[in-house]
């Protein structure tokens, strides 16, 4: 495709950015890499390194192209008390007064605002108001949430919730586009908000770019030096109400090990699960006896190191939750591992579809409100049973190319044009 003689400026306002390997700075990174190819320059305004709280990943920055132009600004140290870890909020003040120095010095046709962090949101409006600059803002998750998924919410989590219904309408209310990964994680919030004019919105997901796949590191395999095992990879966070999923999932391993239908050295690594509250899936594994076939590493690995692991895995595990609106950006690198995928997700999610396009739907368990808890399992055993036995596995990855980051950026492209139009 042919560059856009004209180069327009985008300002995209995020606190995250590299040497921080989060999964929400994909977002940015996936869509500011592809923008030039559709007319516009991407300037990035976000914090310095030396305020994340997260590991750096050096390696992480070869996945970025050379074309952005980055601002980075201070933010607020969180003490010696942890009262705000939020670098959206400890750098608030920071972001406005950058993106106020870049506005006026430079040609600022569109500010887009991915989210989390929820809170420079509102520097969409505030930016508004002042330079009347049309902006929008990009669900990567849902602010204002449901808390029927997540029966473990306790008064920090509420005191989040209530906080998150008074600042949205807020943060909203001037918006020209609002978009996201999935329509379900934005569709309450036109309805919530635009009752009385039309905002334009695009759903698009996170996508892929092909070059990560190209940087191949040499690593330590978290196997290393387990002979003959069979590793079976889940690469990512472990959500709360995810965990009816994760048991049903270790009963069959369970029962499958029980009637020696699986093998004794295969094991299965849960990799990068996070420090969530709760009953660990180590320990939800004890509970099931099968401890010495699980192995669970909390902590954050960097990006390439976890497109190795599955690259060189036997096998990949996706394990959604019961959320319909629940999409998973990781199935992209599940999927272009070119390893047989193991997927459980609410039938209604986005991954249903993007596994039947790509003919890598031959294992997975689809979720819906109306099953009884024995026919669901019946259905991940039965699933399970047939997983351990592939032999061939020949995913359409050209199916995909509807679902990369380029054709996503595509999409917003068109609607920031409509939004400035609008």
């Amino acid at each position: 495709m042919e560059l856009s003689k004209k180069i327009r400026n985008i300002l995209i306002i995020y606190p995250h950015w590299h040497p921080a390997n989060l999964a929400g700075v994909h977002r940015p990174r996936l869509i500011g890499n592809f923008l030039p190819e559709f007319g516009w320059h991407p300037i990035i305004i976000t914090t310095k390194e030396e305020f994340f709280e997260e590991k750096p990943d050096t390696d992480f920055a070869k996945t970025f192209r050379d074309h952005y132009e980055v601002h980075r600004v201070n933010a607020f140290n969180i003490g010696k008390v942890r009262l705000v870890g939020d670098i959206g909020l400890r750098s608030f003040f920071q972001l406005y007064k950058e993106a106020k120095k870049v506005i006026e010095t430079k040609n600022i046709e569109f500010i887009w605002i991915p989210v989390p962090s929820y809170y420079p949101s509102i520097l969409g409006r505030l930016l508004n108001c002042k330079y009347q600059i049309p902006y929008g803002i990009d669900y990567i998750d849902p602010w204002v949430r449901s808390m029927d998924n997540y029966p473990s919410y306790g008064m920090r989590q509420r005191f989040s919730l209530a906080v998150a219904k008074f600042l949205e309408p807020i943060a909203v209310k001037n918006a020209s586009l609002i978009s996201g990964v999935s329509k379900l994680y934005y569709s309450d919030v036109i309805k919530r908000n635009f009752k009385y004019r039309n905002v334009v919105d695009v759903e698009m997901p996170y996508g892929f770019d092909p070059q990560d796949h190209n940087l191949n590191l040499e690593v330590d395999l978290p196997w290393s030096g387990e002979e003959k095992c069979i590793p079976y990879v889940y690469a990512g966070a472990f959500l709360p109400n995810s965990k009816s999923f994760f048991h049903l999932f270790f009963r069959a391993i369970k029962e499958l090990k029980d009637k020696n239908l699986i093998v004794e050295n295969i094991r299965f690594f849960f990799l990068g699960t996070g420090n969530y509250p709760g009953q660990t899936i180590q320990e939800m594994a004890k509970e099931y006896e099968l401890e010495n076939f699980v192995v669970e590493k909390r902590q954050r690995f960097p990006f390439l190191h976890i497109l190795s692991f599955l690259n060189k895995s036997v096998g990949v595990l996706a394990i959604g939750s019961p959320a319909e609106h629940y999409t998973a950006s990781k199935i992209f690198q599940s999927v272009l591992s070119k390893k047989p995928v193991f997927a459980f997700f609410h039938e209604k999610s986005s991954v249903v579809q993007i596994l039947n396009d790509t003919n890598s739907d031959h294992f997975l368990v689809k979720y819906n409100n109306s099953q009884s808890k024995p026919e669901l399992y019946q259905s991940v055993i039965n699933v399970l049973q047939k997983y351990f036995k592939v032999k061939d596995w020949r995913p359409n990855l050209e199916a995909l190319n509807k679902y990369s980051a380029k054709e996503s950026t595509r999409k917003l492209t068109i609607k920031i044009e409509e939004a400035i139009n609008s």
